[in-house]
């Protein structure tokens, strides 16, 4: 098969969808591996390396989308790349279609297999391929709060730790899955006091077992919440609901329980958001302030740490497109159910429900969808 890397241009996106070493690994399998020039420059890694690793330097994005069978991305095509998707082609990066009307009626209108990194799913409902990200983006949440506290940043003046005789900041961390219990492992280790709130209490009991005494696990509700807003000096947002648009809890009246000053890092902005005034930033224009509250929503945020990023997320997805490369989407959905909850649309269909019921549009199962192009 035919593999095609382009370059991200996302803004201030430094990530690529894979490394050299994983150009050699898909070589040896007999593929042939397209890097658009610079694609691998913001992660460390320079034409002469994918050269070496066996992958043809394009420097034409067009040519790139009209040779390669299969696009491999970190984010989701841009306006500017709409046009290059033709009929039939894999796309396989992070989709977040759930608040992205736009993107999913191209790649319906275009007939794209859109495989959604996001959405991939082990049977025991691991994410493995949004895991490394999810870690990234949640103990990275916490240096960005601390960072954002400081006065002449817009924030209250807290220092996170504390420091002897002053009491530490106070962080409210809204889920309890890897974005949530990352963000928590970082903050205590600072020296911050937690609350975390879940609504799964097998997850609570886990997270009690693995986190410090300094964090202290909710039973989220709306109470729990609003009370918790009245202390937090930072805000972590970590909801996720599996390929649709992450729930609104707190908002924009909610804010005003909140101290000035205060610092909202939304993580799961890339579904939408779980604050009403979330909206989504860059890392070149990151903050803004709602209310007196500083919002940082940047949809991008493992794209700061772009080396580190590029390597774990090479590590996670190169097997899956190793498989889709070896037996073409239609046999690997059909072999791998974690792939086949991957897969967000095909042939102009949605296959996943959560996107289906965000655009209120039909749902069908991927085993119908090949059923019927066979």
């Amino acid at each position: 098969m035919i593999i095609g890397v382009p370059k991200e241009i996302k803004e201030q996106e430094h990530r690529v969808a894979i490394i050299p070493a994983g150009v050699h690994t898909l070589r040896a399998k007999g593929h042939q591996v397209l890097v658009e020039r610079g694609a691998g420059e913001g992660s460390g890694f320079s034409e002469e390396a994918y050269r070496r690793a066996g992958a043809e330097i394009l420097p034409d994005r067009k040519q790139l989308y009209a040779e390669a069978e299969l696009i491999y991305k970190v984010k989701e095509p841009l306006p500017s790349e709409y046009d290059l998707l033709r009929e039939g082609q894999i796309l396989f990066t992070y989709l977040h279609l759930a608040p992205a009307p736009d993107l999913t009626k191209t790649l319906l209108a275009k007939k794209v297999i859109g495989i959604a990194y996001e959405t991939v799913e082990t049977l025991d409902g691991r994410k493995p391929l949004l895991e490394p990200m999810s870690e990234i983006a949640g103990k990275m949440s916490i240096h960005v709060g601390a960072y954002y506290l400081s006065k002449p940043l817009g924030g209250r003046g807290v220092l996170i730790g504390g420091v002897p005789g002053v009491p530490p900041a106070t962080v409210v961390i809204l889920g309890g899955g890897t974005v949530g219990y990352n963000a928590a492992k970082v903050a205590a280790g600072m020296g911050a006091w937690i609350y975390l709130l879940e609504v799964d209490p097998a997850r609570m009991r886990r997270l009690d077992e693995l986190l410090p005494e300094n964090v202290t696990t909710l039973m989220s509700s709306t109470m729990s919440l609003e009370e918790c807003l009245k202390r937090a000096d930072v805000l972590i947002g970590a909801v996720l609901i599996s390929g649709a648009r992450t729930p609104r809890l707190v908002t924009r009246q909610m804010l005003s329980l909140m101290k000035p000053g205060a610092v909202i890092v939304d993580v799961s902005v890339d579904q939408g958001g779980c604050v009403e005034t979330t909206r989504p930033t860059t890392h070149a224009d990151p903050v803004y302030q709602v209310d007196g509250i500083l919002h940082y929503c940047v949809a991008n945020m493992p794209g700061a740490f772009s080396r580190t990023a590029t390597f774990a997320l090479t590590n996670v997805t190169l097997p899956y497109a190793l498989e889709l490369a070896d037996k073409g989407w239609r046999r690997a959905i059909k072999g791998n159910g974690g792939l086949s909850r991957g897969l967000n649309v095909a042939l102009g269909q949605i296959t996943h429900p959560a996107v289906a019921k965000a655009h209120d549009l039909p749902y069908v199962p991927p085993d119908e969808v090949i059923k019927e192009h066979a």
